[in-house]
């Protein structure tokens, strides 16, 4: 009966002028949410602008008062001799800091890495405890690592002008040991991609070539110190987000296992899943900086201020290793475990906002109805398997089919560990992407992240060492690439990747969960055995 009535108004004069008017009221709550999007675009903006206006002003304020010191001597020193002349009194703290300021600032004006300026540095840097592991080196971070008094965007229009309340624990541990936290970094809006745009801070281009992007999620962290513009930065890790901005940009990264260092402070958009664990880890020009970075981190502050974290400090023995090579990929498991609700949560993030390019594609599929997807799916499955089986991964599930998939993760967890020990195996040497790619193609290529998300699956640590340079007859090649499924995203890739002369590419370098210090190992001599004259045959 009620049924029929609003039937009955709805199809009258009356009802028609209701519905002119709930569409005219969508029309305006969509314009104020746009409004309020680009209000908070503006001021995200003028605030970078202002930040880096301050920082340019310190520096120059340095550089007058010290016109003798040579810069370009100290930004070419590996970390390990910077933190040997700091503690030896050869070079000042605010020499290190200010020069890599200066850096940072230029390197910035050609690759938009940098969204915030942490103007506390200097103050911290008085207070920096000598004995820290990293007395006086100055430190990145990237944007979602909190940072008291800080926005953490995320490049959401949501987060904007809504600053940290304190410190993330992992920066309170750096702090701890001496480093300097110095700048925030850009990311990919949401975090949830491999290319490095947002509504809110533009484009960061990739510093070897503008055309191509960083990577990401941490591609502000990759372009950053692949420039030279940081010394040591932190990123994180869901599906390759240390390790392809580290590949791209010519840089070492590791992600280690999911709760070998804090993340507590850390700021996402997907929370509650834990099918598919998130790192935190180190970027940076060198393997020993890694390896420097996690055994600052690695100490008795960190297993106070979080004591979810095991307390396994770094272990400096060195181990013999057995490298052997296999191919796996894994991406609906993963996919499943990251949009486990059908996307539900992470959409919440945009409503209202702009959707970078970046995403485009990723949030038109999260909206289709779950019938569509199905129907999608069902087609597409005899000519394009892997499409096929990533649209069923974007299903909901219920909390019983959701409990099945952590299940089956840790089902082929455990005979991936099964068959490494059979096989006798310390670590893995596996392929990484490629050269970095064209602006706004990682968003279009998903299925590449197969090189990297099979690691955070099975929550290995893993890591990356750049090797080698495409050379011209390697661009040549390219042109025979057909790839393994010949799908759209082998024909994204095989355009994506053209005019890469020059760009560098890396190894990934895999263990065992805990065992991050025998990955390093592994990565380190790796980087020995990769001479410059090596790296570009």
């Amino acid at each position: 009966m009620v049924l029929h009535q609003v039937w009955t108004a709805l199809s009258g004069v009356s009802g028609i002028a209701l519905a002119c008017c709930l569409l005219a009221a969508a029309a305006v709550l969509r314009w104020a949410g746009r409004r309020t999007a680009r209000r908070a675009a503006a001021r995200a903006r003028q605030r970078q602008r202002a930040g880096l206006e301050t920082m340019d002003k310190a520096v120059q304020r340095f550089r007058l008062q010290n016109p003798d010191l040579d810069s370009e001597a100290l930004l070419a020193l590996p970390l390990p001799q910077l933190v040997q002349k700091l503690d030896s009194g050869e070079l000042s703290p605010e020499a290190v800091l200010f020069t890599y300021l200066g850096k940072a600032w230029e390197v910035n004006k050609g690759t938009n890495c940098v969204t915030s300026y942490l103007t506390d540095c200097e103050t911290h840097l008085a207070q920096a405890p000598r004995q820290g592991l990293l007395y006086g080196i100055p430190v990145s971070l990237k944007e979602c690592f909190s940072y008291k008094g800080q926005d953490s965007t995320l490049g959401l229009s949501l987060n904007e002008g809504v600053p940290s309340e304190c410190d993330s624990v992992v920066v309170q541990v750096l702090k701890l040991q001496g480093a300097v936290p110095f700048v925030h970094t850009n990311v990919p809006q949401s975090m949830l991609s491999f290319d490095c745009s947002n509504p809110l801070f533009g484009q960061t281009l990739n510093p070897w070539k503008p055309s191509k992007s960083p990577g990401g999620s941490s591609g502000g962290e990759g372009a950053l110190i692949g420039s030279g513009g940081s010394p040591l930065g932190l990123g994180t890790d869901i599906g390759g987000s240390i390790r392809f901005p580290s590949a791209f940009c010519g840089i070492c990264g590791l992600k280690p296992t999911g709760g070998r260092l804090s993340k507590s402070g850390v700021k996402g958009c997907v929370y509650g899943q834990t099918a598919v664990q998130l790192s935190v880890g180190p970027m940076a020009r060198d393997v020993e900086s890694l390896a420097l970075c996690l055994r600052a981190l690695l100490c008795e502050d960190l297993f106070r201020l979080d004591p979810t974290i095991p307390p396994l400090p770094f272990r400096e023995e060195l181990v013999p290793f057995l490298p052997n090579n296999i191919p796996y990929a894994l991406e609906v498991l993963t996919t499943g475990g990251l949009f486990s609700d059908g996307g539900h949560t992470f959409l919440q993030n945009f409503k209202g906002d702009f959707v970078d390019p970046c995403l485009g594609e990723l949030i038109l599929i999260l909206k289709l109805p779950r019938w569509f997807k199905s129907l999608l799916s069902f087609l597409l499955k005899p000519l394009y398997p892997r499409l096929a089986a990533f649209l069923r991964s974007m299903q909901p599930r219920s909390a019983r089919k959701l409990w099945e998939l952590q299940h089956e993760i840790e089902v082929y967890r455990n005979s991936v560990i099964d068959q490494w020990k059979a096989m006798n195996l310390d670590v893995l040497l596996t392929p990484m992407l490629g050269p970095a790619l064209d602006l706004n193609a990682p968003g279009r290529a998903t299925g590449a992240i197969s090189y990297t998300v099979l690691y955070n699956c099975l929550d290995f640590p893993a890591g990356v060492v750049p090797v080698t340079t495409v050379t011209a007859e390697d661009d040549a090649q390219m042109e025979h690439y057909r790839g393994y499924f010949g799908d759209i995203w082998d024909i994204i890739l095989k355009k994506a990747m053209k005019k890469s002369v020059g760009l560098p590419v890396a190894v990934q370098c895999v263990a065992l969960p805990w065992q991050e210090e025998m990955c390093l190992r592994f990565m380190r001599e790796v980087e020995r055995l990769m001479t410059p004259e090596k790296r570009s045959s």
